[in-house]
């Protein structure tokens, strides 16, 4: 459904509010305590804000949580910090947020499902208050722009940010993969801006930069057997199409230097092969999308298209180095960029590691009546479970049910619960934040998130539970269809 003009114009009003929040905050020389979830929506949103309150000259720290918990409620509550801002967090906390924090001033830049009602002390930034879809028309990084913007037109400039946030959480859902709703809005910031721009064309990381068999091999979302971390076979897959990977001058070529002909014979190859794995047409369709290439980035780095820069994100997040992701989201180039650089190295060896365990370990998958189960393990722990649920759901082994994927917490008494569907199945009404919400809260623990993707913390007694009842609650809402 079209947002409406006055949807917008309330949503707005709203940023700009929380912009006199921050302005005043700052004019009173307060340290502002910045509170941002560790994926790639959220190191770009810690990332706008931290940028703008330096532009201010204000006093603030960052720091980056998987969840908000009785811990991190219990630490805000302790050091009592003038201002505590979160991004890409705290609306689904609003019931703990209210028990803890009801006199504090809070200010809340989010997209998820709110839960409950804020205290009157908290401002709330979120564009579902306004009747605008969180999960696909704005990210966590889109509302912490949209305030960065309300504070400052200089802030314009951090709109290729919220593109890499609205990226990195999967929020390309509209035709030919492109950002959709207030994203819009966004996006036409950094073209106007000449900070971005956009065309169609394979969707192969490193389209520019690595040689095209290599572009092949990292190939994650989806996980393509016999092409996905197979160099070898890459390369022979090329040959076996007559696409050269050198040019005359011994130079590898990249995406970017193939013919449209050849292009479309690698699609073809491509979609052929991933048809006789039995993925779906619409996995195949997939790989041809919107290209969001941020111009001011050099060519040669991970950075310069929007999608990888996510991947680089996500990588420093889930390997526990989140304070390079905001580094780097902040404007550093240098040393943070080339220790991300090796972060990112280990991370796609992790998820290609994580994959090939489950391969050889089909006991640890799982069909019930209505959902998947994926059971971590070895190298599959609570930082990778996410990125491994994203990728599954795009996988053959996942037809018409959504994947519910989980691995213990190390260290704790608690499992981390990361669920995912595709939007077919959203558009029957399923929605995995609610069913998560539910049984989570059930079985004391937390969950929530969006239709398509949804996340839930739960103790490891109550696991077993915990899973039987959420495919209880998905099949009466795709009964309720």
């Amino acid at each position: 459904m079209p947002i409406r003009k006055a949807q917008i114009t309330s949503f707005l009003a709203s940023t700009s509010d929380a912009a006199e929040v921050i302005r005043k905050s700052v004019d009173k020389d307060e340290v502002i305590h910045v509170v941002s979830h560790l994926d790639a929506d959220g190191l770009s949103a810690a990332g706008i804000i931290g940028k703008s309150l330096y532009r201010l000259n204000g006093t603030f720290r960052i720091q980056i949580e998987r969840w908000i918990d009785e811990r991190l409620v219990n630490e805000i509550a302790n050091e009592q910090p003038p201002l505590t801002i979160f991004t890409d967090l705290g609306s689904g906390y609003l019931d703990l947020l209210n028990e803890k924090l009801s006199d504090r001033r809070l200010l809340i830049l989010d997209h998820h499902q709110p839960v409950g009602e804020a205290s009157s002390t908290f401002t709330q930034v979120n564009p579902h208050l306004h009747g605008i879809d969180g999960s696909c028309d704005l990210s966590g990084a889109g509302v912490a722009y949209l305030v960065a913007k309300a504070i400052d037109r200089e802030n314009v400039d951090l709109a290729p940010n919220a593109v890499v946030g609205a990226l990195g959480d999967l929020q390309d859902k509209y035709a030919q993969r492109k950002l959709g709703g207030l994203n819009e809005v966004v996006v036409d910031d950094a073209v106007k801006a000449g900070d971005l721009e956009l065309e169609i064309d394979l969707l192969l990381f490193g389209r520019e930069t690595r040689p095209i068999h290599k572009a092949l091999t990292y190939i994650t979302n989806p996980f393509i057997p016999g092409i996905s971390g197979e160099e070898d076979r890459c390369y022979a897959f090329l040959n076996d199409l007559g696409i050269k990977v050198k040019t005359k001058d011994e130079r590898w070529r990249t995406l970017k230097n193939l013919s449209e002909d050849e292009k479309k014979k690698l699609f073809s190859a491509l979609a052929e092969h991933l048809a006789s794995k039995n993925f779906p047409n619409e996995v195949a369709l997939g790989l041809i999308g919107n290209v969001y290439t941020l111009t001011r980035e050099e060519p040669w780095t991970p950075l310069r298209n929007a999608r990888e820069f996510t991947v680089l994100l996500n990588a420093t997040g889930r390997l526990g180095k989140a304070g390079l992701g905001v580094a780097i989201c902040i404007g550093d180039r240098g040393v943070a960029l080339e220790r991300a650089n090796n972060v990112l190295k280990d991370y796609r060896r992790t998820i290609t590691d994580c994959l090939s365990w489950l391969a050889k370990h089909p006991d640890r998958t799982e069909e019930l009546s209505s959902i998947h189960v994926v059971r971590g393990g070895g190298p599959i722990n609570d930082k990778m479970i996410g990125a491994l649920s994203s990728i599954l759901s795009t996988g053959s082994s996942s037809p018409e049910k959504p994947i519910i994927a989980y691995s213990k917490v190390t260290g704790e008494d608690m499992v981390k619960i990361s669920a995912r569907t595709r939007p077919l199945l959203s558009a029957k009404s399923l929605d995995l934040g609610a069913a998560l919400r539910i049984a989570a809260e059930k079985y004391s623990g937390r969950g929530g998130g969006h239709n398509v993707a949804a996340g839930a913390h739960v103790p490891v007694r109550n696991l077993e539970s915990f899973i039987e009842y959420v495919n209880k609650l998905i099949k009466k809402q795709l009964d309720e269809t």
